[in-house]
């Protein structure tokens, strides 16, 4: 433990402190074996994130470079047709004209002051009463609060019983089982609960006082330390809580991706529209 501390970029507190007490207790086989158990879990639930996430993204940006082509390249030239006659043009094809030639202008600066605003956000986020306006603001919507939940919950969780397992103090792995925490309130929120249990009360009420995670994983945790399971019970909460992610992730790519086609498809019908209307317009006029 003393040779991983003198490098905590590559073994983080978590390893230095569970390889200690493994050391210490003489279970250095079985504790390394649950680390690696441990590391594999956590890229399994990483990778099941990114790929759920995948699909949308990919989606999101193919749909906002077809529209951008379309109105870029392909309008000009087709409305530019109808532009030689007399005749006025429709209001949705006027409005059409006039959104494709700002983007010709002013795409680029658009793109500009979309990437300088994203820096100048990333830069705001820095400060921590700003990310943790962001995050509980983040916590309070509809359904990436409940992503949030359950993804941090899990990593929480699945944390602390390993470090329970290793027979390191409730305290001691409390503490460090909050750090792999991102959202910043739950993280405040575990560093309260371990000001209450040092003061003596139990965990899973502590935790609970916060309101900041699900219930189920409250009462698995209370449950473990009445019953003496902790270990297990956190295990089972993790599980849970992995569960309902993989659920809201299936649902959600289930939802968004029908959503951003449909979405296309409205954008792309009212550009065709557009194009037409000049050519309806002048039909009815020979007429």
């Amino acid at each position: 433990a003393a040779s991983l501390g003198g490098f905590p970029r590559v073994f983080p507190e978590l390893y230095r402190a569970t390889v200690a007490a493994g050391e210490q207790s003489g279970r250095l086989d079985t504790v390394l074996e649950r680390l690696a158990d441990y590391t594999e879990e956590r890229d399994r639930l990483r990778q099941r994130v990114l790929g759920a996430l995948l699909y949308p993204v990919v989606l999101t940006v193919m749909c906002l470079l077809i529209v951008g082509g379309l109105l870029t390249y392909v309008v000009p030239q087709v409305v530019a047709v109808f532009e030689s006659g007399r005749n006025e043009l429709p209001l949705l094809t006027r409005t059409l004209l006039a959104v494709s030639g700002f983007l010709q202008q002013y795409g680029l600066w658009l793109l500009l002051a979309v990437a300088a605003g994203a820096l100048l956000f990333a830069r705001w986020l820095r400060a921590e009463s700003a990310r943790r306006r962001v995050d509980r603001w983040l916590l309070g919507a509809p359904l990436v609060g409940r992503l949030l939940r359950s993804l941090n919950a899990a990593r929480f969780t699945r944390t602390f019983s390993i470090l329970t397992g290793s027979a390191v103090p409730a305290l001691e792995g409390l503490r460090i089982a909050g750090e792999v925490i991102g959202n910043l309130p739950m993280r405040e929120a575990v560093a309260a609960a371990a000001d209450r249990v040092r003061e003596g009360a139990p965990i899973g009420r502590s935790l609970g006082a916060s309101g900041l995670f699900p219930p189920m994983t409250v009462h698995l945790i209370s449950s473990g330390e009445l019953s003496g399971r902790l270990e297990e019970m956190l295990g089972r909460a993790a599980d849970s809580e992995e569960r309902q992610l993989d659920g809201l992730l299936t649902a959600l790519v289930g939802l968004l991706g029908p959503l951003l086609i449909v979405l296309m498809g409205v954008f792309v019908l009212l550009i065709v529209f557009a194009m037409l209307q000049p050519i309806f317009e002048m039909n009815t006029l020979v007429r």
